[in-house]
């Protein structure tokens, strides 16, 4: 008899416990197994969605260990530092890498051999460092990436065109943060442009809107103190891709080995997601100004290597 697909969430905080309770109403796997450096808190977050689960569909849901995270399909790693009001992703990059650092460890050396969801901020720099303690093949430690942020556009873009937002195709890409670059001639409504779908009156305030998507994020910490329900819904989707081995095409970060003219670090672009994990990097058609903007991205992200004790590459 086949064990049930299981997911190990390490971090029980906001976005862990979110997730995991979006994961349970999905019903997308038979266990989920929640871990954190504080364990009451995970057997209080397992012990109140066991409760939920009561009413939804079945799920075997408990507080653990790495042991049990070994034997998980995805572990998603949600333990980082977090940001308060105005602060960038980038500022907590060298707490969140010595919290990173060890639960990574901890899981290597539990035996995990799954794929690695790595969403803890800043993720692309917490990914590629995920990747070096992992011992994991770069296919198989994926960060969340732009995935949520390009969902905040394809939501921007819907408003203003009124559209399901479902249909629209838009790429935020680079590093999810203040130097992502929203790829405004990639999108497609209906195999449309913007501005053939717009016609006769053409936007003409991307700028605007993509400075709204960036800042989208600051906004909601400073309303409620944290994000947590959008994020754990990118989770969920990324999870669902690799487990039913869609081949979906998501922006989510992954190493970059010269596309672009980048190499050695990780950001989003678009990838076709199955269950081996990043089963392809795609390079869109970008404008020259957008490719600049991607390379910028890259620099602002490779300056920050030293921030977690990683030498910047030339």
């Amino acid at each position: 008899m086949n064990s049930p697909q299981r997911i190990a969430i390490i971090g029980a905080g906001h976005v862990g416990a979110a997730a995991a309770y979006a994961l349970m109403l999905r019903g997308l796997v038979g266990e989920i197994v929640l871990i954190d450096s504080d364990p009451a808190l995970a057997e209080a977050e397992a012990a109140d969605l066991a409760d939920a689960n009561a009413m939804a569909r079945p799920v075997r849901i408990w507080a653990g260990s790495y042991e049990d995270a070994a034997g998980a399909q995805i572990a998603v790693l949600a333990a980082g530092a977090a940001t308060h009001q105005s602060q960038s992703r980038l500022s907590v990059a060298s707490a969140s890498a010595e919290i990173v650092g060890g639960c990574v460890s901890r899981l290597a050396g539990a035996g995990f051999a799954g794929i690695l969801l790595v969403a803890a901020n800043p993720v692309d720099l917490m990914s590629l460092i995920a990747f070096r303690q992992a011992g994991l093949p770069a296919a198989r430690v994926i960060g969340t990436g732009t995935l949520l942020d390009s969902r905040r556009l394809a939501q921007r873009l819907a408003d203003r065109l009124d559209v399901d937002p479902r249909s629209i195709d838009c790429h935020v890409l680079g590093e999810h943060g203040d130097s992502e670059v929203a790829a405004f001639s990639t999108a497609r409504v209906g195999g449309l442009t913007l501005e053939a779908f717009a016609a006769p009156a053409p936007m003409t305030d991307h700028q605007a809107l993509a400075d709204r998507v960036r800042k989208d994020g600051y906004r909601i910490i400073a309303g409620k103190g944290s994000t947590s329900w959008g994020i754990a819904t990118a989770i969920v989707r990324i999870c669902e891709a690799i487990l039913r081995d869609e081949r979906a095409v998501l922006p989510v970060s992954t190493l970059l080995t010269g596309q672009f003219g980048i190499d050695g670090l990780y950001l989003s672009l678009p990838c076709v997601l199955g269950a081996s994990g990043v089963e392809r990097v795609l390079e869109p058609p970008l404008t020259r100004r957008e490719t600049m903007d991607l390379q910028a991205s890259a620099t602002a992200l490779r300056n920050a290597l030293p921030l977690v004790g990683v030498a910047k590459a030339s």
